[in-house]
């Protein structure tokens, strides 16, 4: 790929780390003294830690959760993986088909809160108790095209897993992480009425190479979708496009890359298709160390900016004290020093744009492409 525009696939985002050390992350999961609440009850919080299980209900929307291909990311879904990781848990996260489904599920015990964008009212209605998934900060979710109304859901207020939640999330207000992770996973990471504009180029363009997106990501194990958004992202589904610094194609592959990877002839949508979800693949395997979901994000910046510089940020992350293999670590580098390096500013519009695209793709996929 080449170092200002090129791809990446299987989409992800894991979890924000919860460690003090970590500036970015400085979200408490203990609000309120451990000595100060009743322990004599059988709470949720009990059946959470003992059982290193965390089970959370939501209905799947743009600002909650969104599948792509095995793997959930999202905003509402990535912040509970952050509350779930500082109890040292594991995170199950169930999708239901509304908001009502979910309140029922907290109330019958299935769930240990609902994350649901549902009324006060009907919250109230249920005998549940709520608060807001970020801390009141509505105006972080309002500039980036979420919904304001996102709550968490329990079913007992004085229980210590509501507790922590709470002092959990409002930790992550005064640190500016839930404002950060807000706007990777923004709804306006293009105008509104360019929406119209893609769907049209992806009416026009994309029966034509559906097949060979659908064929490669099965030989690589990647979700098509997340090919297709690459290659939107990259030439707009134009198999002809090239550069001013000399990359070509539908993926628009450099010719080292494409050599490397078995291209002859770059302009031949096949071919290129191939080439980059090969290439892709080899950015999986080169950051193995990094666990999945992560993973895939490191694979696209690195197939946007090359490995190697990857390679450094990592360096630097972990000079820094902290975890270079976490995803938010990455980000939030890239994202305090875009202003003072243009391939910074790149990799985080790159791979901020495939994300929407893909979730634009799959939802438009099920109606009409």
């Amino acid at each position: 790929m080449h170092s200002s525009s090129t791809s990446g696939a299987r989409l992800c985002l894991n979890s924000l780390t919860s460690s003090l050390s970590l500036k970015i992350l400085a979200f408490s999961t203990v609000l309120f003294p451990f000595h100060s609440i009743n322990a004599s009850k059988s709470f949720q919080y009990d059946s959470v830690v003992n059982g290193k299980q965390l089970t959370v209900v939501s209905v799947e929307n743009s600002t909650t959760v969104f599948k792509d291909g095995a793997h959930q990311h999202g905003f509402g879904y990535d912040l509970a993986r952050n509350y779930a990781n500082s109890l040292n848990v594991k995170l199950v996260f169930k999708t239901v088909p509304d908001n009502a489904t979910a309140l029922k599920w907290v109330s019958q015990g299935k769930a240990n809160f609902a994350m649901t964008t549902a009324n006060v009212s009907e919250i109230e209605q249920k005998r549940l108790t709520s608060f807001s998934a970020t801390c009141g900060d509505i105006s972080s979710l309002q500039q980036n095209g979420l919904n304001t109304k996102l709550n968490w859901v329990f079913k007992h207020e004085n229980d210590p897993l509501a507790q922590t939640a709470s002092g959990f999330v409002c930790k992550g207000k005064q640190s500016g992480a839930i404002r950060q992770l807000a706007s990777f996973y923004t709804q306006n990471v293009v105008q509104e009425h360019s929406w119209d504009s893609i769907q049209r180029d992806l009416n026009q363009r994309m029966p034509i190479y559906k097949a060979s997106f659908k064929n490669t990501a099965a030989k690589y194990d990647l979700d098509w979708h997340l090919l297709a958004a690459i290659g939107y992202q990259e030439s707009y589904l134009k198999p002809n496009s090239v550069s001013p610094t000399g990359v070509r194609g539908l993926m628009m592959l450099t010719n080292s890359t494409a050599k490397a990877m078995g291209v002859s002839n770059r302009t031949d949508p096949t071919q290129s298709i191939e080439g980059g979800a090969k290439y892709y693949d080899q950015m999986l395997t080169r950051f193995s160390d990094v666990p999945f979901p992560d993973r895939n994000w490191y694979a696209l910046v690195a197939y946007n900016m090359g490995p190697g510089a990857v390679d450094q940020i990592q360096k630097r992350i972990r000079a820094q004290g902290k975890n270079p293999n976490n995803w938010v670590n990455l980000y939030s580098y890239l994202e305090r020093n875009k202003a003072s390096n243009g391939r910074y500013r790149q990799a985080v519009q790159y791979v901020t744009r495939i994300r929407a695209y893909l979730e634009h793709i799959k939802t438009s996929e099920l109606v009409n492409i």
